[in-house]
């Protein structure tokens, strides 16, 4: 028998090193570092073509984040970020990771290497399988694979015993045709990289607007008068992000920031398409820096809306918009009863700040109309996680800030296409609607229980109820929490199946039997019967447009995202009406049904082939919130955060690299927070380790508590940083580990990875 494969690699330090935090984010030095990277995966010259495309009109999206291009001109020279650099190297990367290699390398020895160990090996060049008792994967013949998964999924009691995973690069046309399989299978087990990240947004939008996606486009941020960023480091998550607040910032717009961490790229920004800028002084873009407390932001808005309050009451009619409140909303009346209830004081101290940083905050909400709130996983993977999304909403409803230029929602997006995955019905509770128009399309009866979302999803495979797995890209046991939980979930399947480009630790946690299906990524040609084929994505903002990549594939073995699951529906349905054969050969013929079923894609083919695509209708952008349960925008009444910590407890919140996206981790350093080298570290406030005993670099184990259980991670170094009291951050997926899964976001079923209740233990 095959030795279990650890779901965490042994800890190792690599030799920690510490630099000045910079003053400025992006710059040379990200262009520098984007370029060494660049030429050391791929090489000089090719590296000049890749970004020559990428995220331009006639190129190819990034696989990176969901920040939105430009809708007109777009910069020539770098229309994207380092980390979209790096994101483009990783795929285009010359390293391989062949039949030989696997022949030559045991998954428990593949085991024994960190993730970024693991992600420098390379791309997957064939299909992959391993044989129940193997050591070792050997290859397999594309065909044989389809019938292998076709005869498994056939031979399960139930469909429902079946988990279909989505991670978000996935495009629309993949997408689309991934869940009319797993429909037409029978099931509605379709969990999402969604479930883990921006489910809380979507739960809290769709409540208050009728919408679960941002209102607001990327011209809005030149119209606005106020920008809060709350919960997120686009500095390193999102840098194009950066531009746009530059913008708002050379319009006379101001920006507050909120954060537990003060984050470089919010402080000082230097444009990295201007060349003559990069060595001078940056912009200046945040005007106010709120340092709260990990999950303050239901009470430090509650304080906000109490102080707009105080002063709607001194001066009636001049703070709050209530001919928009009267007109557009229901709820105020008992909104505004909830919040007297709550005393100033007690908020205040909830948050960490002082009342001046707030009085502040709120003087400068109540002369701007026109506000933009953005937001990230800083705000969403808390259990009150949807509360603070709908607290957000309660504010811009008070300010008449949705539904006009320069102000609304900004639920900032991680993957390229993780909005636009959810479009095309990768969701696990689809709407009547959706399922009524699959059905008339395609002449088949959806199925109609909701299915299994992430943490269900893990729940299900743990306790036998889901005995096989299939992951359309991603890395799913470095994605999701409770580390050990989940290895012990997916080895209880009899199939695990994973599409992906580059090996990762999801093919070395496996069950009885795994696969492993390459598939193309975004800059490599996608050549079908048909001819020449492109796809589409919807970034975050919801626009839609082609991405159509340039590169020879790096292996014939490799096939499409689209044409993998064409080829296992048809070795698994047998008595299917659709004719996947000509839908992988011919996208057109997706991107005709995806019209056919979907509001907003009339024309499909014709739009998207316009240079820059074309907006999906949005209610709330239009000022129009008849699509709530309502009829009208809501106000909610929200919960504070029911979490109280003994006095050697601690919350801590996961976090991830400069050099990291998700859970590829493209190197070892953390630029902008000055630890290079190392990430096995624990950031803690300098009063907390003088309290507590502790001194830089320290050796220390980490335990999570949550309803009497225990989880541990070991060897971490301590790093004195500015962080608020009892408060600390680690980065994932390191500590996933201690991350129970059973604490989860009322509603969105979101994983808490930004509230982990832990103690720190010195090591001897």
């Amino acid at each position: 028998m095959t030795k279990k494969t650890i779901a965490q690699p042994p800890e190792k330090f690599t030799g920690i090193k510490e630099t000045d935090i910079p003053h400025s984010a992006v710059g040379f030095k990200a262009v520098k570092s984007a370029l060494t990277h660049m030429k050391d995966e791929v090489g000089i010259m090719k590296s000049i073509g890749l970004l020559a495309k990428l995220n331009q009109k006639d190129g190819y999206d990034c696989p990176g984040c969901a920040w939105p291009d430009p809708d007109e001109k777009r910069a020539f020279l770098a229309e994207y970020c380092e980390n979209g650099a790096k994101a483009i190297a990783e795929e285009a990367t010359k390293n391989r990771v062949s039949p030989l290699f696997f022949a030559t390398h045991s998954i428990h020895e593949l085991g024994l290497l960190s993730d970024y160990e693991l992600g420098k090996k390379g791309r997957v060049t064939q299909p992959m399988y391993l044989r129940e008792g193997a050591t070792h994967y050997e290859p397999i013949e594309w065909d044989e694979a389809f019938q292998k998964i076709g005869k498994t999924l056939n031979g399960l009691s139930s469909p429902d015993e079946a988990i279909f995973y989505t991670s978000g690069r996935t495009s629309n046309e993949a997408a689309y045709l991934y869940q009319l399989f797993v429909r037409q299978y029978g099931t509605n087990n379709l969990p999402d990289c969604s479930n883990m990240c921006h489910e809380s947004s979507g739960s809290a939008l769709v409540e208050t607007l009728g919408i679960g996606k941002g209102s607001v486009t990327l011209d809005d941020f030149k119209h606005t008068d106020l920008v809060i960023v709350m919960g997120q480091n686009p500095g390193t998550n999102h840098p194009r992000m950066l531009t746009a607040l530059g913008e708002t910032k050379q319009h006379g717009g101001k920006i507050i920031s909120v954060n537990p961490l003060p984050e470089v790229g919010l402080k000082n920004f230097i444009d990295p398409q201007n060349p003559l800028k990069w060595l001078g002084s940056g912009m200046d873009l945040t005007d106010l820096f709120l340092q709260v407390k990990i999950n303050g932001d239901v009470a430090l808005l509650k304080a906000i809306l109490i102080l707009l309050h105080q002063k709607e009451k001194l001066h009636p009619g001049t703070v709050f918009d209530a001919e928009f409140i009267q007109k557009q909303t229901l709820g105020y009346e008992e909104f505004i009863k909830d919040l007297e209830r709550y005393d100033l004081v007690d908020l205040v101290s909830q948050t960490g700040l002082s009342i001046a940083e707030i009085e502040t905050a709120a003087d400068m909400i109540a002369v701007n109309k026109k506000i933009i709130v953005c937001w990230a996983m800083g705000l969403t993977q808390h259990k009150n996680g949807v509360d603070n999304i709908r607290e957000v909403v309660n504010l811009l409803l008070l300010m008449g800030s949705i539904g006009k230029q320069g102000a609304g929602t900004c639920p900032v997006r991680g993957h390229s296409n993780v909005q636009g995955d959810r479009t095309m019905g990768i969701y696990e509770k689809p709407s009547e609607g959706f399922l009524d128009a699959l059905d008339a399309h395609f002449d088949f009866k959806s199925p109609r229980a909701h299915g299994y979302d992430v943490v269900d999803a893990i729940e299900a495979m743990h306790q036998g109820k889901a005995t096989f797995f299939l992951g359309m890209g991603g890395n799913f046991i470095s994605a999701t929490p409770d580390t050990e939980v989940t290895a012990e979930a997916l080895r209880n399947c009899d199939l695990t199946v994973h599409i992906s480009t580059k090996i990762n630790r999801s093919h070395l946690i496996h069950g009885k039997e795994a696969l492993i299906l390459p598939c193309l990524g975004r800059t490599e040609k996608d050549i079908q019967a048909s001819g020449e084929q492109f796809v589409s994505v919807e970034n975050s903002m919801g626009v839609v447009s082609k991405s159509v990549g340039h590169l020879e594939p790096l292996s014939d073995y490799l096939m499409s995202e689209t044409a993998i699951v064409a080829g296992i529906a048809s070795a698994t349905l047998q008595n299917s009406n659709v004719d996947w054969t000509a839908m992988a050969g011919n996208y057109d013929l997706i991107r005709d049904a995806i019209e056919a079923t979907i509001p907003g894609f009339e024309n499909f083919n014709e739009r998207v082939r316009i240079p820059g695509g074309f907006y999906l209708p949005n209610n709330a952008r239009e000022n129009d919130f008849t699509k709530t349960y309502t009829g009208k925008a809501n106000f909610t009444i929200n919960q504070l955060s029911d979490i109280v910590l003994q006095k050697d407890q601690y919350l801590m919140m996961t976090i991830r690299t400069h050099d990291q996206y998700n859970t590829t981790i493209y190197g070892l350093d953390d630029r902008y927070r000055g630890i290079l080298n190392e990430r096995r570290v624990v950031f803690m406030n300098q009063d907390d380790m003088n309290a507590a005993g502790l001194k830089l670099h320290d050796l220390v184990d980490l335990v999570s508590h949550f309803e009497g259980q225990e989880r541990r991670a070991e060897q971490f170094l301590v790093i004195p940083y500015s962080i608020p009291r009892q408060c600390t951050a680690t980065y994932f997926p390191e500590t996933n580990v201690l991350v129970p899964l059973q604490s989860k976001a009322r509603i969105s079923n979101t994983p808490t990875s930004k509230t982990v209740v832990i103690t720190v233990h010195k090591r001897e």
